[in-house]
């Protein structure tokens, strides 16, 4: 398991990994990562300490010869996606990632893997700890809360980092250089209802799950045409309702904002004598959505069992409010960038949908790189849950990192790869919420780049990363380091 990890190269960098998954870091509780970092660093005899909002600093300084270089913040985010299998016995706040081998990949069991940003934490480390890697004065940024909210980010105040030059380790594909990101902002809609009794004679209840969706993270494969669970599970149940009368009892699905949901389920209540061609309607559906998704999502499924009638359900003006709502919400890719080819521009993802016992709450990440069209389409989001008599609030809200094609850790990065690779790398922003908007605003003149080695599946369970992708990765990167520029 984690010991065959500990045996790859380059040996520094996964065996510091290794001790990063073996603690619980769930985006919001990062404390005990940060403590062991504190230590980590003084055990090091390295400079170190939290700012307000708890990010963490280390500083070490150039080694010989490199000492008249720019000083380099070296970034990445501490906490990670929790994100597991229905079937998979785990606790995130309690345990380590339980990771293994598979040919030329690193996996997990049944969960998400820590790659994002964990490789990039990493990567630090072993460059901190180092005796005999050159490279510039190093500023060392751990935030923490990247995933949830950008906290860290956010919080940053100015005046902590002294460096011209930041290396974001957050990229997920070894041939790109990421010079611009999304922005976004977190909808979460909410409602109340009065539940209304059932009638226990003649009916029964139906649980229906959809379950097998890729999944995904929201942003970087949002692009992929993956299936959202939770808008599936709302097709099967109006597509029901042109042949039956059912009534929803709940609905239950997705998880975090940034994942792409793969499971959902809806418990409803329907007439004995409606079973029949409930379960032809259930049974279309299931061959259309398996015909149409069978590419990108090759093991969804859409099964039901019988269960006791449920005590009470949505009554029916409320319940065809709501399905009407969900919808016409927008999901997946709102619009395309007209500047940068193949660069999704504007996009929703449905996130989480929660709705029993009188209450309903639906959470909704919407991300942009044009702070205008983000705003827009909230308001479209917002009009829709309006219209089914929710209120809608907005949190979390960050802008986007404007792509500046000139800068010259960019281009010194570019030309590095062409002479290493014998071929360009992709210069490019992305849909992902990278942190470097956010910290520009506090250093506007600080020049940012981004990069890093292959990670398939991030903020899924089947997330992996890459080993020949990130020894490539770190032969790249401590080259880089070495062609930092003098000070001027």
């Amino acid at each position: 398991m984690s010991s065959a990890i500990r045996d790859l190269k380059p040996s520094a960098l996964w065996n510091r990994f290794a001790d990063l998954n073996a603690i619980p870091r769930p985006s919001k509780h990062e404390e005990a990562v940060c403590t062991w970092l504190l230590q980590w660093a003084e055990d090091h005899s390295l400079e170190a300490w939290q700012d307000d909002v708890k990010n963490v600093f280390i500083k070490k300084p150039a080694t010989p010869g490199m000492e008249d270089r720019q000083t380099v913040v070296l970034q990445s985010h501490v906490d990670m996606v929790c994100q597991k299998n229905n079937d998979t016995e785990f606790d995130f706040m309690t345990e380590g990632i339980k990771m293994y081998v598979d040919g030329d990949w690193v996996r997990a069991e049944g969960t998400t893997l820590g790659a994002d940003n964990g490789i990039g934490v990493a990567t630090i480390l072993a460059t901190l700890e180092s005796s005999d890697i050159a490279h510039p004065p190093l500023e060392a940024l751990f935030t923490i809360d990247e995933e949830t909210g950008m906290t860290g980010a956010l919080g940053l105040k100015a005046g902590h980092l002294k460096a011209t030059i930041l290396l974001n380790l957050d990229t997920e594909d070894d041939d790109e250089i990421s010079i611009g990101c999304a922005g976004g902002v977190d909808l979460t809609s909410k409602g109340t209802y009065e539940p209304e009794k059932t009638s226990k004679e003649g009916t029964t209840g139906l649980k229906i799950t959809v379950k097998g969706g890729a999944g995904g993270h929201s942003g970087m494969d949002i692009h992929k045409g993956i299936a959202n669970a939770n808008k599936l599970i709302n097709r099967v149940l109006l597509e029901a309702l042109e042949s039956v009368d059912i009534r929803v009892s709940e609905i239950e699905g997705g998880g975090l904002r940034n994942a792409i949901p793969r499971e959902a389920n809806a418990l409803i209540v329907v007439s004995e004598q409606d079973m029949t061609p409930l379960e032809a309607a259930l049974n279309a559906t299931k061959s259309d959505l398996k015909a149409e998704y069978k590419t990108t999502d090759p093991n969804l499924n859409i099964s039901w069992e019988r269960e006791t009638t449920p005590d009470e359900a949505l009554p029916e003006d409320v319940q065809n409010a709501l399905l009407l709502a969900l919808q016409v919400v927008p999901v997946g890719i709102h619009r395309m960038s007209s500047d940068i080819e193949g660069l999704v521009q504007t996009s929703n993802n449905l996130a989480r949908i929660e709705v029993c016992c009188g209450n309903v709450i639906v959470k909704c990440l919407n991300r942009s790189s044009v702070d205008s069209e983000k705003w827009d389409l909230a308001r479209s989001i917002e009009a829709a849950f309006t219209l089914a008599g929710l209120k809608t609030e907005q949190g979390g809200a960050y802008p986007g990192w404007t792509p500046n094609p000139s800068s010259a850790a960019v281009e010194m990065l570019r030309e590095l790869y062409v002479e290493k690779f014998n071929k360009e790398p992709k210069v490019m922003a992305c849909h992902a919420g990278l942190e470097c908007g956010i910290l520009s605003t506090n250093y506007p003149n600080m020049d940012m780049a981004s990069f890093g080695p292959n990670i398939r599946g991030a903020h899924s369970p089947d997330e992996c990363c890459q080993i020949s992708s990130v020894a490539k990765f770190w032969d790249f990167y401590l080259e880089a380091l070495t062609r930092t520029p003098k000070r001027s």
